[in-house]
């Protein structure tokens, strides 16, 4: 196993944690996970690449070592604009010239998308992985959500605590039936902390509850498209061939018609991935690392 090192930068009035994999002077590749995942996330890719390549994959804000944002109501809010704003200050710490090499799984795949439209001057390569955007809304949607939102304020949702690590391990395969054990037990051990208090010792995740309330901002498909159309860099879309997160996200409308949103990539492209589902990178990291290699040295 390639052993990360960790280290800490202040970015936006919060402390990062950022893991690094290989030697400094390596080609470089920036890994940003998914909702409700860590930075250690991407081991098993990691350990998959062939050729020598730094990896630099921040916990993003609210997950795994990283700062929750102070809430003033008892509740963090997380928005696409902070994540993005993060990508921004980590990119200008680590990389403040010249054009990067973005991978990024769901939730992260989708900030770096938006990312590399903002700032298309810095962005060479885009691998999204199983990243989708969200389902498209409409301004009749606005009261509604906004009343949720408020709702949730008054009872923000909380995490419950696992025993034991074991116990993290098995919510992570029951989630995800493919993922091996040594590869859940692994990830358990950065997923959550320990923790003891008055009910006994246990287990926490390590990710802001705040991140299960409902966005009280609706997603505006025709502005992210927008931004998507000024993307210059190469982007290479992966998808898992048993992706519940596409269907779930697509809902009633049919595959192909939500798939048209990619259109607005001028440079686009998609590769599927089988015996594999969202977390495609924990059931076949050997597949992505070889797309990513080969996508990202070309």
């Amino acid at each position: 196993m390639n052993l990360s090192r960790s280290e800490f930068i202040d970015v936006n009035g919060i402390r990062l944690h950022v893991r690094r994999w290989g030697a400094e002077d390596a080609p470089t590749l920036f890994m940003l996970h998914g909702w409700m995942d860590v930075a250690a996330s991407f081991q098993f890719v990691v350990d998959a690449l062939g050729g020598d390549w730094q990896v630099i994959a921040p916990d993003m804000r609210g997950f795994g070592l990283s700062d929750w944002p102070v809430a003033q109501r008892g509740a963090g809010n997380y928005w696409f604009h902070d994540y993005v704003a993060d990508l921004d200050a980590l990119l200008d710490h680590y990389a403040p010239e010249g054009e990067v090499n973005l991978v990024g799984h769901s939730l992260g795949a989708n900030v770096v998308c938006l990312y590399a439209g903002v700032r298309p001057e810095r962005v060479r390569r885009v691998v999204d992985l199983e990243g989708f955007g969200m389902p498209a809304t409409t301004p009749a949607q606005a009261p509604g959500r906004l009343r949720d939102w408020l709702d949730e304020m008054r009872s923000p949702p909380q995490l419950r605590p696992y025993k034991t690590l074991d116990d993290v391990a098995a919510r992570l395969t029951k989630t995800n039936p493919r993922l091996l054990p040594a590869r859940a037990r692994f990830l358990a051990q950065h997923w959550s902390k320990p923790v003891s208090g008055e009910q006994g010792e246990g287990h926490m995740l390590l990710g802001d509850p705040a991140h299960k309330m409902v966005n009280p901002v609706l997603y505006r498909l025709e502005e992210i498209m927008a931004i998507w159309a000024q993307v210059r860099a190469k982007v290479l879309h992966v998808e898992a061939t048993d992706s519940e997160t596409l269907a779930r996200i697509a809902g009633k409308v049919p595959i192909g018609e939500f798939k048209r949103r990619f259109e607005a990539f001028p440079d686009w492209r998609e590769r599927f991935i089988d015996d594999a589902g969202h977390m495609v990178h924990h059931d076949q990291p050997e597949a992505i690392a070889r797309l990513i290699e080969a996508f990202c040295a070309a």
